[in-house]
């Protein structure tokens, strides 16, 4: 049977070795090592509240098939309940050592960035990040002169020019401009510096408007894009070719992630120029503290999204730079969705705004839906963790930290 034993795969799954499992986070993600007994002495794997652990949704159950490599589940002769599949529990193999490597985030700054350096924390390696003021990425001499000097191992490209769907369709030259700049200064910079491994990060708008869901990576470029927001996803597009053409040209081991909505510390709460969880939190605070009988959002409420929390996508971030290296891009996200008018109801509850939300269909909706299959990320042996209500409430305290910077 193998030193890993056997798992099958319910929504809750039970323990039927005769020692439980007891599950710690480590760098990775979801770890387990024996434990003599269950929490409860019952044989069964319950969280911190008491409750079964049960699979995050059943979406992700439907997708394993029998004899799937599945990481991180279970510690050795440890065995689940088997429902219709038996699967291996294997750890994914280390491709590629953190350990004493120097790694270099471009746009560690940003949300994103700042989430990726805090989770490189937690690894034996040394940060790099660039001065504006002398690292400027759109200017190709000057990515080079900098990467040349620094000579990092590993490069982070988590730097872009963001915004809402307003901000998108108002600076569309810039919005292609100066991402398709970065794109190609830092990708190329980098192989002609040495960088032994690259990270490219796009963004789910990539793909096709009326894509089927949940959108698998197979359907990039299937179909035509959402108008409010195609030069961003231009520029984001050519960045992932552009990685695919220098691992197959070149051998490069650079490899590209494609994360979903996202929000958590560190967002941009500008009024105008700020993704949909920060604009809401900002609407809704202020209209809080000023009393305000109704809320306008906009658009319809009607189009599902998928939300993760930034630190999520952080870990993800380490997980495939260790244990990934293949020619296809990975989505990145939690294989849940909800509709906008539902989000920004939760929203409204963390904040404490307890009026009315009026949303304006003469606004944009963008895409009818955006939600990722995120089949092969948790093939590989990595997941999710921080729930919706969790994230958010950790955004808001940013926010209010953060003074709505």
């Amino acid at each position: 049977m193998g030193r890993w034993g056997r798992l099958t795969h319910k929504v809750t799954l039970r323990v039927l070795a005769k020692t439980a499992c007891k599950f710690e986070t480590t760098g990775d993600r979801t770890d387990s090592v024996c434990a003599a007994n269950s929490p409860r002495g019952d044989g069964l794997r319950h969280d911190p509240s008491g409750r079964l652990w049960e699979i995050r949704a059943l979406t992700d159950c439907q997708r394993l098939r029998k004899n799937v490599e599945y990481s991180n589940m279970c510690h050795p002769k440890a065995t689940l309940t088997t429902g219709e599949h038996t699967l291996k529990a294997a750890r994914p193999p280390l491709l590629f050592d953190l350990t004493g490597k120097r790694v270099y985030v471009a746009g560690h700054m940003g949300m994103v960035g700042q989430a990726v350096v805090r989770r490189l924390g937690r690894e034996r390696v040394e940060v790099l990040t660039g001065d504006r003021r002398l690292l400027d990425l759109t200017r190709q001499h000057s990515v080079e002169y900098w990467l040349s000097a620094e000579k990092p191992d590993i490069v982070v490209v988590a730097a872009a020019k963001v915004g809402g769907i307003a901000f998108n369709s108002a600076y569309p030259a810039q919005f292609l401009y100066d991402n398709l700049a970065i794109a190609i200064n830092v990708i190329h910079a980098a192989y002609e510096a040495g960088v032994k491994k690259l990270l490219f990060l796009g963004s789910s708008c990539i793909y096709p408007r009326l894509a089927p869901q949940p959108m698998r990576e197979d359907m990039l470029l299937t179909g035509r894009l959402e108008p409010t927001n195609q030069w961003y996803a231009i520029a984001k597009i050519a960045g992932l070719k552009l990685v695919e053409a220098y691992r197959r040209q070149y051998g490069a081991d650079f490899i590209a992630l494609m994360p979903t909505n996202l929000y958590g510390p560190g967002d941009n709460y500008h009024p105008e120029h700020s993704h949909v969880p920060a604009a809401l939190i900002r609407r809704f605070y202020e209209a809080k503290l000023s009393d305000a009988a109704t809320v306008t959002v906009w658009g319809t409420g009607s189009p599902r999204r998928e939300f993760m929390c930034v630190d999520d996508l952080a870990d993800a971030c380490v997980f495939a730079l260790k244990h990934y290296s293949g020619d296809e891009f990975l989505n990145v996200g939690t294989g849940e969705d909800m509709t906008v008018g539902e989000f920004a109801h939760l929203v409204a509850e963390i904040v404490g705004y307890g009026g009315r939300i009026v949303f304006d269909p003469s606004r944009p909706d963008g895409m009818p839906q955006k939600l990722l299959d995120v089949s092969k990320l948790t093939r590989l042996g990595w997941r999710a963790r921080i729930g919706l209500r969790e994230g958010l409430t950790a955004a808001y305290t940013d926010f209010m930290t953060s003074g709505g910077r």
